[in-house]
């Protein structure tokens, strides 16, 4: 796996271009958020205004300005970045807990359906943890999931990170849901509580 580039807002892994957000991704984005079969393991999170994309998106760029890293939109390698249909999701991590230094960085991604089973976001998850560990080392790298998405669980196991907590699913509709971090290290108590909230 190459080293992250320079400026991490234009990498290039091996098939994927990940590029920073811009706002002519919000429209694409917000068909795949919108989509019910992304949100096989937690429906009632499925986006149903274009307004949620657009604060995520939002978010996504606070991270890119504060932490110098957040999620990128995810095509394919070879992908014209001026096509939206290219747009295949996004990911990375972002820097989560108190401004400016946070406590942890958050790994998560979101892939349109067509793709999934093509080893897509286990290259996207390494790259992203290869460049938070290049950034910051001295933080972990956490992962929130249901237990029941093991699909992404197994990504998260192959970037290195293990099982350090598990939980009922705190305001989940289903009351059988449970959460899983898994993370790249031990975390501390302060570290586990800020990425529970």
């Amino acid at each position: 796996m190459p080293l992250p580039s320079p400026d991490l807002r234009l990498h290039r892994t091996e098939r994927l271009r990940l590029d920073a957000p811009g706002p002519e991704d919000l429209e694409p984005l917000h068909e795949i958020y919108a989509d019910p079969r992304v949100w096989t393991h937690y429906p009632s999170q499925r986006f149903t205004d274009p307004a949620q994309t657009a604060a995520m998106l939002d978010r996504f760029r606070g991270s890119w300005q504060c932490a110098g890293l957040g999620p990128w939109i995810v095509r394919r390698r070879d992908a014209d970045p001026a096509d939206p249909s290219t747009v295949l999701g996004n990911g990375g991590c972002d820097l989560r807990g108190p401004e400016p230094d946070g406590l942890f960085w958050n790994l998560g991604y979101r892939l349109t359906p067509s793709v999934r089973g093509r080893g897509l976001a286990g290259e996207l998850a390494r790259a992203a943890v290869d460049a938070a560990r290049a950034l910051r080392p001295e933080l972990p790298v956490i992962a929130f999931l249901l237990e029941e998405n093991r699909a992404s669980r197994r990504v998260a196991e192959k970037t290195g990170l293990s099982l350090r907590y598990r939980a009922p699913d705190a305001g989940n509709p289903d009351p059988q849901a449970m959460r899983l971090v898994l993370a790249d290290r031990e975390l501390t108590p302060a570290q586990l509580a800020a990425a529970l909230h």
